[in-house]
């Protein structure tokens, strides 16, 4: 019954693995920039494009011998000092979100290996005397810290962003053939 359940919980969440992107960080490593799905920079292009059309244009007007009346430069220095203010700001506020975010999640991985070591270690606590089950228990107790730890296997490899996510997991002695085939 335990190990049905184990082997149904690792399933369901290997089965997330599908909502996350796949990114290909071979070679330079920055290739994964210019794809479409997955990539900020096709949405940031069309605000950017627009923007330096503009100021193209805004440079070739004040840039010519006879400007208009209305393109004098009088408190562009103010405006430039304002925007680049408000850009660096921007910059570095988004990258502080970034870096909060990163030790967030590896707050909540170890949160979630210090849950699970938790609950591996209770079932030791919490078992029978009797010596009877002594064997029993033992078997139980064996398969349920590989299975804990093919749990914490599949965990990381979905927040893993390696070309080769094979980790290494508790020896498989003691699972049938059959079970492990399912888990693949």
């Amino acid at each position: 019954l335990f190990q049905s359940f184990w082997l149904a919980l690792l399933v369901a969440f290997r089965s997330l693995s599908t909502a996350m992107i796949e990114y290909d960080t071979s070679g330079v490593g920055v290739g994964f920039i210019f794809r479409v799905k997955g990539s900020v920079f096709p949405k940031a292009m069309m605000w950017a494009l627009p923007n330096m059309c503009l100021c193209f244009l805004l440079h070739w007007l004040w840039g010519s011998s006879t400007k208009p009346d209305w393109a004098a430069t009088d408190g562009m220095q103010s405006i430039w000092t304002g925007y680049t203010g408000v850009l660096g700001f921007l910059i570095v506020f988004r990258s502080n979100q970034a870096y909060m975010r990163f030790w967030d999640g590896v707050t909540l991985i170890n949160q979630a290996r210090g849950e699970w070591y938790n609950a591996v270690s209770s079932v030791f606590a919490f078992r029978s005397r009797n010596p009877q089950k002594h064997d029993a228990i033992n078997n139980f107790q064996q398969l349920f810290v590989r299975l804990a730890s093919m749990l914490y296997c599949s965990a990381l490899q979905q927040v893993c962003d390696l070309e080769n996510d094979t980790l290494e997991i508790i020896k498989t002695d003691g699972m049938s053939e059959e079970s492990l085939e399912y888990l693949q």
